[in-house]
């Protein structure tokens, strides 16, 4: 294929997720063009973050719940979408024709420490808690269910004698910069050979 496909971003939080992969696709190192972020609220500190950044910001508040959902999916299309991108996205997203086009990354090995309500450092903490000796990042194709999706890839990174939440989360937080471009272009390989393919794909095959 010769253009990149065109990829969304879902934030709730910070944005350093999206940042990251808003300024590897400025340097031309990113498999997929980022097109938008979308926020679920205007007051995270995404919004100027990567509107500083000069890419597209859209803010889709309200309540959880179908009316949210209708109103992302129909600006998802409008802007062309193929490859939904969540980072540190804390709302239950609706998959529907998304399916196979949606990746998440879990700052964890899954299918240890996930779930609803596992996110950021209460993912770190439950680690250190376990007495676990590794930890993580997953990428994953986004199902139903939280964390769950076949795993695209993980990187492993050492959980260290004195670490904190903190320390523990920078490691972690160093990888997944690195995992989610490495399962961006995963994902578009995939997709360039499935590529006129009669059969259809699941998650599991082709997105």
């Amino acid at each position: 294929m010769s253009e990149r496909p065109r990829a969304a971003v879902l934030v709730s939080g910070g944005g350093s997720t999206a940042a990251n992969l808003v300024e590897l696709d400025r340097a031309g190192q990113l498999a997929a063009s980022i097109a938008v972020v979308v926020a679920h609220r205007r007051d995270i500190g995404a919004v100027p973050r990567c509107e500083a950044l000069g890419v597209t910001v859209a803010v889709i508040d309200g309540a959880p719940g179908e009316d949210a959902s209708n109103r992302l999916d129909d600006l998802l299309r409008a802007h062309q979408i193929d490859l939904v991108l969540l980072g540190g996205y804390l709302r239950r997203f609706r998959v529907g024709p998304w399916s196979g086009r949606a990746l998440n990354i879990h700052p964890a090995l899954l299918p240890n420490f996930g779930g609803k309500g596992m996110h950021g450092d209460r993912v770190h903490r439950a680690v250190l808690d376990a007495g676990a000796h590794e930890s993580g990042c997953t990428v994953h194709f986004v199902d139903e269910e939280y964390d769950h999706g076949p795993t695209v890839l993980q990187r492993v990174v050492p959980v260290l004698a004195p670490d904190t939440v903190a320390t523990l989360g920078e490691r972690v937080r160093a990888a997944e910069r690195i995992a989610y471009p490495e399962a961006i272009a995963r994902w578009v390989e995939m997709r360039s050979a499935s590529a006129g393919s009669a059969t259809a794909c699941s998650p599991r095959t082709c997105p």
